[in-house]
This record gives C-alpha cells, structure tokens and sequence, in this order.
C-alpha cells in the first residue's frame, strides 16, 4: 500500500547532508530545491541534530500550557528576531496553520470578516488558508471555502487601495510570490499596503511561510522594504525540516486574539531544533551570504541566457528565491536537470524554474547549476 496524495517522483532519496542529497546507492544530487526552501541550513547540519538529540533525550512533549526550556527560548528568540515591535509568538505545526491563525487572529481583534488576499497568491490548503489561495485547481475540489475574501492583482496599489475599506480585517501578501511564479513586489508596493491598511484599521498579514529567514537576502523581506506588518507568518525553513510554523503579531492583535491553540503547539524536540536552526542563520550571517550567492546566481543565469541565446524570458527574485521563466515546459527542465545532470529544482506553475538552495550553496554549487541549466535549455 502507498501514499495517494503526492506523486511519487523516480528517485528514492536516503540520507543528506549540506545541500547534497543521496539515495540508497549513494548518487548524489545537489538539492536546489530544499523540498520548497526547508532545508535553509543544509541537511542534518550537526548543530542542530545535536540539538534535536540532546532534547529527545530529556523530553519528547508536554503541552504547551507548561513551560519548557527549549519552547521559552524560542518565543524569545523569535521575538527579538522579528521585524519592528512584533513581539508575540503563537506556535504551530505548518505554514498553512500559522496563516490560519493569523486569520483567525484578524478577524478576533478587528471583529470584521473581509479578507484581502492577491491573485497568483499561495497561503496553503487547510479550508481558510486556501480560501486565500488563487489557483482553482487548488480550490475547486473543496468549495465551498470560507468566505469574505476578496482577490486584488498583486502589485496594484490603487485596485489594493479601493479594495480595503472599514470592513476589512486584514490584507495578506507575500512579499514574494513563491507558487504564483516568483514575482517580487515593489517595496513601494510593500508600503502602500502598510498605508491603506493602519488608515482602515485592517491587520497587515505578511506571509513569509517562504521569504522568511533570511532566503531573500535580509532575516525577513519586510526589513529589505522597510515596512513592519501587524502580522508575520513563518516556518518552513526555521525548524530544517521538523514541523514548525509561527504566527508573530503586534500587541493589538494579541490582545483580542480570541481563543485559538493546537496539540502539538512548540513540541520541545521540534523548539530545540528550531532554535539551533536560527543560531545558525544568525551566527554565520546566511541571510548576507543569501543576498551575496543570489546576486552570483542571478547575474551567471543571465550571462548564460546571453550568451548562449538560452529560451529564457526572465530571471527574477530576491537572494536565494529565483525564477527562470523559460519558454517552454518548466516540468520537462526540471526532469532533464534531475536525471540527467543530478540537479533538484522546483517548479512555480507551467513555466517557471524555482531555485530555493539551502542557504550555505557557494559559488561552484551556482556554478554548476548554471551548467546544467545552460545544457538542458540548449
């Protein structure tokens, strides 16, 4: 018997290590993907398997309402890490939860329903969280969604604008579309909506399930916009692969939050391995090295689309979040790089190649991804 959710792509994967992954027969592929930006200090780097270890030996879980070393450490940390004056942490265990909560939150504290989400926007799958997801092929199987969200091409300011009125709750960007294609927003774009929203009374939510962490090149994308949301969500790479997503939100918010928790809310073992993952990120600066390596990988990309007059229309994003659009099919180049060249990527809809390395690649990892990029596009 097998799984029926996700197809199963045709190579088993083993053991892993930096930003190389193997399987059982030892090949090695190096991961440019990160399982969608998971993985942003490597595979099984020691400090934090370590960390996950040494926890598992003392506790495995207690629930929340007791405190515990490694869960009060992270609360801590994530609040002298995140943007601004965000100082309250909720924990999860995905970021499909954290932007459910942040929802929940919202709609709690401001007592209004409307929500303002972006087409070619990605928030998750849970039944709120999609609801705020633009693909119908994400949607149509489970409508109907909950409602009172309301969709706005992203990167409009007037349409965001005209939109958020007095019976919005909150306005949820990503301040890079990840699934949608990899499309940055203009911090222009990024400030307008702070605007808008504190004029209306809505929560400004910024979804950083992806950006966050230092992968566009600062610890969060709102820093490189200069914009601090009433909101951030976060996980995927804070934890390297244990399930862990966060909600961070402003004092207003937290104190009509309403009643909201989960079981599994800051497991220590899951704490312990997310605190090692940020000293980390912290300690050897990666979100410098992201935004350094990415400006690398971006600039080889487009000499090589140059030069070798490579079917590419664009090479886009911030740090170590980059599309290649290319003109034709994205699944056939990602299949090519895999069995051919040993190279993982990831897809962001029909034509567009997503680049999310773990944040430790160096410029012969770029070097070499360029490479075969360059061969399968030939």
């Amino acid at each position: 018997m097998s799984g029926f959710v996700f197809s199963e792509k045709p190579i088993q994967i083993a053991s892993g290590s930096g930003p190389y992954l193997y399987d059982p027969d030892g090949t090695e592929y190096l991961d440019f993907g990160a399982s969608y930006a998971v993985a942003a200090v490597g595979h099984s780097h020691p400090q934090v398997v370590e960390a996950v270890q040494r926890q598992a030996a003392d506790l495995m879980f207690v629930q929340a309402s007791y405190p515990v070393e490694a869960r009060t450490e992270l609360y801590e940390k994530l609040a002298a890490l995140a943007p601004g004056d965000l100082s309250n942490v909720w924990l999860c265990n995905s970021g499909t939860e954290a932007n459910e909560a942040a929802m929940k939150f919202a709609r709690s504290a401001t007592g209004r329903e409307k929500i303002v989400a972006t087409k070619r926007a990605f928030h998750g799958r849970t039944m709120g969280a999609l609801a705020m997801t633009w693909k119908n092929k994400y949607r149509d199987p489970f409508e109907p969604l909950a409602g009172g969200v309301e969709f706005v091409s992203y990167g409009d300011s007037e349409e965001l604008a005209e939109a958020v009125d007095e019976e919005t709750a909150a306005v949820f960007l990503e301040p890079v579309q990840g699934e949608g294609g990899v499309n940055p927003a203009d911090p222009a774009y990024l400030q307008a909506a702070r605007e808008v929203t504190a004029e209306a009374g809505a929560a400004l939510v910024f979804d950083e399930i992806q950006t966050g962490v230092g992968r566009t090149g600062t610890l969060w994308a709102a820093e490189a916009a200069g914009v601090t949301p009433d909101v951030l969500t976060t996980a995927k790479g804070i934890a390297s692969g244990l399930p862990l997503g966060a909600t961070v939100v402003a004092d207003w918010i937290a104190e009509a939050a309403g009643d909201h928790g989960s079981t599994f809310s800051g497991s220590p073992v899951v704490a312990a391995a997310a605190n090692a993952t940020l000293d980390v990120i912290v300690e050897e600066d990666l979100p410098a090295h992201a935004a350094e390596m990415g400006s690398y990988l971006k600039d080889e990309l487009a000499a090589a689309t140059d030069e070798h007059d490579l079917p590419v229309r664009e090479v886009r994003g911030q740090g170590l979040m980059l599309g290649v659009e290319v003109k034709r099919g994205a699944n056939r180049v990602l299949r090519d790089l895999a069995l051919e060249h040993g190279v993982l990527a990831l897809p962001a809809g029909r034509t567009v190649v997503r680049l999310l390395p773990p944040l430790v690649v160096n410029e012969d990892h770029a070097d070499r991804v360029v490479s075969a990029l360059t061969e399968v596009l030939s």
